[in-house]
């Protein structure tokens, strides 16, 4: 028996694009980052992270930053800390 066994899956080439460059920059390759997506519903029985529909608000919401709308901006992470206190 094979120690390893193919799997083949079709995507966005700009969604891949993107995957693959966070990928290179937490070091892992595809293949390892599918494989540690793997061993994860195994071990939690299935998916690890919840999957629901999103509610009118939240949909509303992704929809207006998608076309960068409504979007805060900060000079950094200590103005933003300080508007969030607020």
């Amino acid at each position: 028996m094979p120690k390893t066994a193919m799997i083949r899956a079709r995507t966005e080439p700009n969604l891949k694009s993107e995957v693959e460059h966070i990928f290179e920059k937490l070091g892992l390759t595809s293949t390892e980052a599918i494989n540690i997506f793997y061993r994860q519903v195994k071990m939690r029985k299935g998916l690890p992270f919840e999957v629901k529909i999103p509610n009118k608000t939240t949909s509303e919401t992704f929809k207006k930053t998608d076309e960068g709308k409504e979007l805060s901006t900060y000079e950094s992470i200590e103005d933003f800390r300080k508007k969030m206190r607020k």
